[in-house]
């Protein structure tokens, strides 16, 4: 059974160690962030060359609609 992590304010920081943490350990990602679309595919590229498949997201986790749209998104 694979696993997925959910991993808000991914494009950078704590997050985006995170992602790739996970990511070197088998784990597929669903990561997110408010603005930077072009960072967070950078992440999922480099998600992918370790084996594991990657959903990006680019929305505010603070506003009810993004959640739902986030979440609705990942199986």
């Amino acid at each position: 059974m694979s696993k997925t992590v959910i991993i808000t304010g991914a494009s950078r920081g704590i997050g985006r160690a995170a992602a790739l943490y996970f990511a070197a350990e088998g784990w597929n990602l669903a990561v997110c962030c408010r603005q930077n679309t072009a960072a967070l595919e950078t992440l999922r590229r480099e998600a992918e060359t370790l084996g594991v498949s990657c959903l990006t997201f680019t929305g505010d986790m603070g506003e009810w609609d993004s959640c739902v749209a986030f979440f609705s998104e990942i199986r």
